[in-house]
């Protein structure tokens, strides 16, 4: 009685921890989103300058460095220009929180099956959780690169970069020129990028909560 009344209280720790792990990702990520996406909209016009592409639809930029790039967009399009794609990026926010549902998911079905998970248990279910993930918000993502480079001439019922309508109308578009599947190019690149480290982080999460839960439990008996 006494162990499992520890092992609920364990699992009921663990869920907390979770829990405040994915609200403070969510903070985390609208923080780090509002404050880094000037960057990546220079960095992401900059790398693909000079590329030559076959959408008619693309602009191309002429840029110098940073410091024109910054004001060139902020003089032809305006200072709002330097937050494109903020708004499907908000929604990567909730990219952790699919994650770890996926995972808490995952691990209590093998729970159920037995005792206690090995490493490798972790490692796969880590993985498995973040690929879905990425694999569900990989569309998001390939508009915001989109928006990001900003150079397209968008519908002109709506020049607003970034909004709902013209995140649709980008689907809409790349779905009909390049098929269902042309949401997700790249997706593997992406998926060898994110899915080793996240497997690998999930390992060391649940070492560290088992070493302290370990500590809390020896401190408890020295108490007594």
């Amino acid at each position: 009685m006494k162990h499992w009344y520890i092992d609920v209280r364990q699992q009921s720790l663990k869920g907390y921890v979770l829990l405040s792990l994915c609200l403070l990702f969510l903070l985390e990520g609208v923080v780090n989103v509002l404050l880094t996406t000037p960057l990546w909209v220079v960095n992401t016009r900059l790398k693909l300058q000079g590329a030559k592409f076959r959408n008619e639809d693309i602009v191309p930029t002429n840029y110098k460095g940073i410091i024109d790039a910054f004001h060139q967009i902020i003089r032809d399009e305006g200072i709002l220009a330097l937050w494109n794609g903020t708004f499907p990026s908000l929604l990567l926010v909730f990219n952790p929180a699919i994650q770890f549902m996926f995972y808490e998911g995952l691990k209590r079905q093998l729970l159920k099956k037995r005792m206690k998970l090995s490493s490798l248990d972790v490692f796969i279910i880590g993985a498995i959780s973040k690929a879905i993930a990425t694999t569900v918000t990989y569309p998001m993502q390939t508009v915001q690169s989109i928006l990001r480079f900003g150079r397209h001439r968008l519908n002109p019922e709506n020049r607003t970069l970034g909004s709902l309508r013209n995140v649709l109308y980008l689907l809409h578009q790349r779905v009909k020129r390049f098929g269902i599947m042309g949401l997700y190019k790249g997706l593997e690149a992406k998926l060898l990028q994110t899915v080793l480290t996240a497997a690998l982080m999930f390992l060391v999460y649940e070492k560290l909560t088992a070493a302290t839960f370990t500590v809390m439990g020896l401190k408890n008996v020295r108490k007594r």
